[in-house]
């Protein structure tokens, strides 16, 4: 018999980049003592991740738990709360965890509004029809404009299709930095308001206890205890720890598994228990070749649950063997069976992740839904040890039912000062955009948005900072399948290439630094037809920057000494994944980030760029 359980509320806080989620989440655990008194906690406890505490950002759905008493009754109730990802690229993180949770709490940035990524994980919430909480956050900041956040957000819940009853949200103002929270802008000195408004406005989940065994796997981990560990929401009966379980995969097939361990979450940690009802969000550890999206069920009575769906991958690019004459002196792991089996791996948990063996053995074709998207891939195996080299990233064109083709498009949102807005405009419509609105900021900047391919965005960011002087915010999701746009020049400047394997010297540098701007110094080891800096002019330069000058006098030695060149300016993954052109590849070690020609030699490369003659593998 279904009844709603009055003592467990799941909720996620779903926001924009940088609105702040997992700063407020710190301050919900602080202030439920989860921490001891005189525990140091770092700031951004949620983000775990090394690349999330580098970036800022958080890129994986982390779980923690809460218990507050509640004011009616005096009896605790535990509060599961979910930390999503604020960026579109990892939108499958939001998906899936929609299934978990009965509620959500939406924040809002104070001065900026409703952001693209707070259209689109809301959009997320409406679908599954989740209770939303409205938090107004960053109430200290100077030019916060609460009513107008607030009317931009009832706004946009109507335009996503919300029903009149998600439409008739309650809201909080809040500074999360602080741990402050109010009915009004006059905030109290704590959050009890934020609590007690999860408490009344989201229900605690509707289940079944006697019903068989059902549970949907959400996320996966894995711990030196207990191995593999799948987490997830038990939609109906028990689970005991050392129950026997069904597993029931994708395609409908079935395998006897065992749940070794059972934990819940407090605070930050598991906990193991010995038996759980449904409602509960649990981790089930000492699991085999579970994936995201099976079903763990009664053995006796097997029956699947909706598998979750997710938006396509809307951006591909060649994950490949180093073919580099430095391939095999860096990384760990290099060999195609090894980079196969992490590609692999991955997709065990990257659920918005593609990966396709392609005519070549040592090359795959990864998709997934953006630069950074893949980006976080490259930089997190490269960090494991991996050693491999990829393609530039191109968007993914299908072919419809009627013949036509399709490609992605982008609703593109742009805030720049007023002095770049022609630069800008002028960029965006060399790449087929097209300008929806454009509106004035009260910081004096001017916010542009466009539809566009996926496939102009391609290589724009790093342009757009370039022109901008680093000022511009750019955000974009994916906006549907449209037919395919004409032809879209991405990559405006060209390279200037080594010509000679060896060490860059100041003399050869020299000779390329008043050619363009170079991406390397001198001392630095370099092959034939790798990039070493870049060109205004029409055609790629091959430079022997390895030359040595002959000196004939101690005053010439002294005069060379004293050359000095530019500094050389030096790109990041993200900047080099989108510099390199189709014909380019980027390299990548544990160590070092070197990008390239496809043909290495020079004398081969300007042949086929002449002949079109079929490239050699290198």
């Amino acid at each position: 018999m279904l009844n709603e359980r009055k003592d467990i509320r799941n909720v996620a806080i779903i926001a924009h980049v940088d609105h702040g989620k997992t700063t407020l989440i710190d301050a919900m655990l602080r202030q439920a003592k989860i921490f001891r008194a005189n525990q140091k906690v770092q700031e951004r406890v949620m983000d775990s991740n090394d690349l999330e505490r580098e970036r800022g950002i958080t890129i994986l759905a982390k779980n923690t738990a809460i218990s507050i008493p509640n004011p009616k009754t005096g009896e605790l109730v535990k509060i599961n709360i979910v930390d999503t990802p604020g960026h579109a690229d990892f939108g499958g993180e939001v998906e899936r965890i929609m299934n978990m949770v009965d509620g959500v709490l939406l924040l809002v940035d104070a001065v900026e509004g409703p952001k693209p990524q707070t259209r689109f994980v809301l959009k997320q919430a409406i679908a599954k029809n989740l209770r939303t909480i409205v938090v107004i956050n960053k109430l200290d900041r100077k030019d916060a404009d609460i009513d107008k956040a607030l009317n931009a957000t009832f706004d946009l819940f109507i335009e996503l299709g919300a029903s009149d009853e998600l439409a008739d949200f309650p809201v909080i103002y809040a500074n999360g930095l602080d741990g402050k929270a109010g009915l009004t802008a006059e905030l109290d000195d704590n959050l009890h308001v934020l609590f007690k408004s999860i408490l009344d406005n989201i229900s605690g989940p509707i289940v079944d206890p006697e019903a068989p065994f059902q549970m949907l796997v959400t996320n996966l981990g894995y711990d030196e205890y207990s191995g593999v560990t799948a987490s997830g929401r038990i939609h109906a009966g028990k689970i005991t720890t050392g129950q026997n379980l069904m597993r029931i995969l994708h395609d409908g097939s079935m395998e006897k598994i065992q749940a070794r361990y059972v934990f819940e979450f407090q605070g930050l940690d598991k906990v193991a228990v010995q038996t759980v009802e449904a409602g509960e969000i649990i981790t089930i550890g000492g699991l085999k070749d579970i994936q995201i999206g099976d079903t763990l069920a009664d053995p006796e009575q097997p029956v699947p649950l909706p598998v979750i769906k997710v938006q396509p991958p809307t951006v591909q690019m060649t994950f490949g063997v180093n073919t580099s004459p430095f391939s095999g002196q860096e990384g760990k792991w290099s060999t195609s069976r090894k980079l196969w089996e992490r590609l692999q791996d991955e997709l065990r948990t990257n659920i918005a992740l593609r990966v396709e063996q392609t005519e070549s053995k040592d090359v795959f074709l990864v998709s997934g839904r953006g630069e950074l998207h893949l980006g976080i891939l490259i930089e997190t195996m490269r960090r494991e040890g991996y050693e491999f080299q990829v393609s530039r990233p191109e968007a993914i064109v299908v072919t419809g039912e009627d013949g036509v083709r399709y490609e992605p498009f982008e609703e593109v949102h742009v805030d720049v000062d007023s002095e770049y807005v022609g630069a800008v405009v002028e960029m965006l419509g060399e790449r087929r955009g097209r300008m929806t609105n454009m509106t004035n900021n009260p910081d004096n900047t001017v916010h542009l948005t466009y539809s566009m391919p996926t496939r102009g965005l391609l290589g724009f960011r790093y342009k757009f900072l370039t022109v901008t002087r680093g000022k511009g915010v750019l955000n974009s999701f994916y906006s549907g399948l449209q037919p395919l746009e004409g032809v879209i020049e991405t990559k405006s400047a060209s390279s200037i290439v080594a010509r000679e394997t060896g060490v860059t010297t100041t003399f050869g540098l020299r000779n390329a630094e008043e050619r363009g701007q170079l991406f390397v110094g001198a001392g630095v080891p370099i092959y034939e037809g790798m990039l070493v800096g870049e060109t205004p002019r029409p055609q790629d330069l091959s430079i022997n920057v390895a030359k040595k000058k002959h000196l004939t006098n101690m005053r010439q030695s002294i005069r060379d000494l004293e050359d000095r060149l530019n500094p050389p300016r030096v790109l990041s993954l993200d900047e080099m994944i989108e510099y390199i052109g189709t014909d380019e590849l980027l390299e990548v070690t544990p160590h070092s980030l070197r990008m390239r020609k496809r043909i290495l030699n020079t004398h081969d490369r300007l042949r086929y760029e002449k002949t079109g003659e079929e490239e050699e593998e290198d």
